[in-house]
């Protein structure tokens, strides 16, 4: 039975980039996968695209392609990822000119564009899914608005023989569902199949994840080798049936426990794993040890796909101020508790307008709330952090500085201050026609 090797170099934007060389040299590819976009991630790309219409890909693409490609030339390797984020023509051309530098000629590039939908959202007028309200509430504040793009939107370009395949917002497990369905000429509506290469995909896409990375818990989950993870290998065969493994040696492992873990994260029902390209149903898969560090998964199915895709929206909400200041000795925590009163109280009586106001203890309450634990004394040390969302960045300001107002102004003994502000990049998501979606392929050689 034929069988393809898909390799995922990355999980986050911000991943390890040694990994994917080791996957590149070592790892027996036929394609090596970089999932890389996040929600917030291709707003924050969009903003970057505004200021400079050259920019607005992943910043890490060139130093990771610089690490990968000569290696993935020399064996074949294909490479396909959303490194594009909000500008994959720019990211493509970025890529062709990068090879040419490397020496490699004749190198074909594909960018993916057609997911930018923030015109057709700022027309429209759609339901946001988390609220049940109309999208045209956002109006004026939206900064982005991607769909999720299904395999179906490689396909062309795997099939033009492109080596680097370079897209925007496409979803995470059809990423590394489309080599699949070209290698094995799997039907766009056999939906056993796609349902089986999705589970593939969901398994591989956040990387060091599955090898053991997310999965290590100190001493009862220990996981060797972290400091040098092993990134995942699908060694998927045609029937849809797959071995999860990594490379021989790297750190990490490959286990029933690491695998069931990864298969339930993010689902929200293992029975309708909705995707572009299929409602995956993962709920009678099985999940076996057949050798160290190699997990077989079988037994996903699938329903026909969704007739929208889901769009995610990126907008301004406002701002955030943050203040934060250090309690040391004896009494740390009631000073730090008066520190906290204080600026409470100066937030109402300074009219300061803040919709959100959080205070914390970093080590006391800041997680789950006071819990007082029987024959634990307060720490001897601790950490104020004041954070309020405002409408206006002066406000915000002005919240942090109350913050740092403290140094003089009391409690005795505060340190260590640090406040700052930021914008507030909010997401949510509305579902479109897929029509109002369509997608286009760009293919230069270097």
């Amino acid at each position: 039975m034929k069988r393809i090797r898909v390799g995922c170099g990355a999980g986050y934007s911000g991943d390890r980039i040694e990994p994917a060389v080791e996957l590149a040299e070592r790892g027996d590819l036929q394609y090596l996968v970089f999932e890389c976009l996040a929600e917030r991630t291709i707003a924050l790309a969009q903003q970057a695209k505004a200021r400079d219409p050259q920019a607005g890909y992943d910043p890490l693409l060139l130093d990771r392609m610089t690490a990968v490609l000569p290696a993935c030339a020399r064996r074949g390797v294909r490479v396909i990822t959303n490194m594009g984020a909000a500008n994959p023509r720019a990211a493509a051309a970025a890529v062709r000119d990068l090879a040419r530098s490397l020496g490699l000629n004749r190198l074909r590039i594909a960018a993916i564009t057609g997911d930018d939908v923030v015109e057709v959202v700022k027309r429209g007028d759609f339901t946001v899914t988390e609220t049940n309200t109309p999208s045209s509430r956002l109006a004026g504040s939206i900064i982005s608005a991607n769909a999720y793009l299904g395999a179906e939107a490689i396909l062309p370009a795997l099939a033009a023989r492109a080596d680097v395949i370079i897209a925007g917002r496409v979803a995470d497990p059809s990423l590394f569902l489309a080599p699949l369905v070209h290698e094995f000429k799997w039907s766009m509506t056999d939906w056993q199949r796609l349902g089986c290469g999705t589970l593939a995909g969901h398994l591989l896409e956040c990387a060091g994840q599955v090898t053991g990375g997310y999965f290590a818990d100190g001493p009862s989950k220990p996981v060797a080798g972290l400091a040098r993870l092993g990134f995942p290998i699908g060694d998927v065969a045609e029937d849809g049936s797959a071995i999860i493994t990594k490379v021989a040696g790297s750190g990490g492992c490959v286990t029933t426990a690491t695998c069931k873990e990864q298969l339930l994260y993010e689902i929200h029902d293992p029975a309708a794993y909705v995707t572009p390209d299929v409602v995956a149903d993962f709920s009678q898969v099985e999940v076996r040890q057949v050798a160290e560090d190699r997990v077989l998964v079988r037994g996903a199915t699938g329903r026909p796909r969704p007739d929208r895709l889901k769009v995610s929206i990126g907008y301004a909400d406002g701002f955030i101020g943050e203040g934060q200041i250090s309690y040391g000795g004896p009494g740390a925590v009631e000073r730090a508790r008066l520190a906290m009163a204080i600026v409470t109280e100066r937030v109402r009586a300074t009219k300061l307008e803040c919709e959100e106001l959080r205070c914390d203890l970093i080590g006391v309450d800041s997680l789950f709330g006071w819990v007082p634990a029987a024959g634990v004394s307060e720490p001897y040390e601790v950490r104020l952090r004041v954070a309020g969302r405002t409408r206006t960045l002066r406000d915000a300001q002005r919240l942090a500085t109350e913050v740092e107002t403290l140094y003089t102004n009391g409690p005795a003994g505060g340190g260590g201050v640090v406040k700052s502000t930021r914008d507030v990049l909010a997401v949510a998501s509305v579902l479109i026609p897929r029509a109002a979606a369509p997608w286009q392929i760009e293919t230069l050689v270097a």
